[in-house]
């Protein structure tokens, strides 16, 4: 198995501690994380060869963010450095019926004002058996969108598996932004990672019988959706996420899979959230990972779940769970007991 790359946006996070909304903050945590830093974090705690590709500033608050990835082992050799700015989000975390929040400060980050000559993808996919994106990168705006299409025409080029979350953001783009830089990028893509509304939110595709407000979710639904998606784009594999959400702290979790029109549902897990920042990002590495192990379709989405289910239970963007932990809990340990 060759080296996984991700490429996205590493950024500074700031949370006031608890569950203390903005408004009462008088101090705030400062963390690191971003969707494909979390997929490659997740990756390298699993044993794999992940490296992470951004831009970052030379200075001492970007080398950090490097440090935050070495840590973990992820390679960041391939990061380039320039600008002056690492972007930030501000996460007010949610209980009960209050939901949790995100404020962004990213605009005009090294990454989101990089430009092609920025990356050598020829060098950067040298090696290479896995090129991961999310919706999220392409967001910043058209030069990053620009670099995306370039990396994933040279992956294509170099039999490299795409696989992309479409991630959306109503934030940092429109429904029809969105539609038409994704529609174009995902030609290229092998795996598609989406949930209960991302494929609505980008491409207009909606499960039947669905709310997502009520926590009604109509399983069978997904099925139309994932094929619609499939077809449309020709992917050979498409993920998605099934969220049943009772209150902030308290979700149902599953996922279901779409192959070779095979469907394949994971096990649904009742999940009490400490963090769900970064839930779907190690969904997407538990994807990458049991797929990249030759894990047969239904093992497949089984660790990816349970990866996640993990996730939600850690502070911060980053899933540090290993193997064992998601093999465990997907072979139907659950029970939380202490181990000694």
């Amino acid at each position: 198995m060759g080296k996984i790359i991700t490429f996205g946006e590493i950024m500074i996070r700031l949370a006031p501690e608890g569950y203390y909304r903005f408004v009462q903050a008088d101090k705030y945590g400062a963390t690191y994380g971003g969707g494909e830093a979390n997929v490659a974090v997740s990756l390298a705690n699993f044993g794999m060869d992940a490296a992470f590709v951004t831009k970052l500033p030379s200075h001492e608050i970007g080398q950090a963010g490097i440090n935050s990835l070495r840590r973990f082992g992820v390679d960041t050799s391939l990061i380039s450095r320039g600008g002056n700015s690492v972007g930030i989000y501000f996460l007010e975390k949610g209980a009960s019926q209050r939901p949790s929040k995100v404020i962004y400060d990213r605009a005009g980050s090294s990454i989101a004002l990089a430009q092609k000559s920025d990356f050598d993808w020829d060098k950067i996919f040298q090696g290479a058996s896995w090129f991961h994106f999310t919706g999220i990168t392409p967001a910043l705006g058209d030069n990053v969108a620009e670099i995306c299409l370039e990396a994933c025409k040279k992956a294509k080029e170099k039999g490299i598996t795409v696989s992309c979350d479409l991630n959306y953001r109503k934030k940092l783009w429109t429904r029809e932004k969105a539609n038409s830089v994704m529609s174009e990028l995902c030609k290229y893509v092998d795996v598609c990672i989406s949930n209960e509304e991302d494929a609505f939110d980008v491409f207009g595709i909606k499960a039947s019988e669905t709310e997502l407000t009520s926590g009604k979710l109509n399983k069978d639904g997904y099925k139309e959706v994932a094929k619609k998606l499939a077809e449309k784009f020709n992917f050979k594999k498409v993920a998605i996420t099934l969220r049943t959400s009772i209150s902030a702290n308290d979700n149902k979790w599953a996922a279901m899979l779409y192959e070779n029109s095979n469907y394949f549902f994971s096990k649904e897990y009742n999940i009490h959230i400490v963090d769900r920042v970064g839930g779907g990002d190690s969904f997407g590495a538990g994807l990458i990972y049991a797929v990249s192990n030759n894990y047969d379709s239904q093992s497949s989405i089984e660790f990816a779940v349970a990866a996640s289910c993990l996730k939600h239970s850690i502070e911060g963007d980053f899933n540090m769970i290993n193997v064992s932990e998601v093999q465990t809990l997907s072979g139907g340990d659950g029970s939380g007991r202490v181990q000694r």
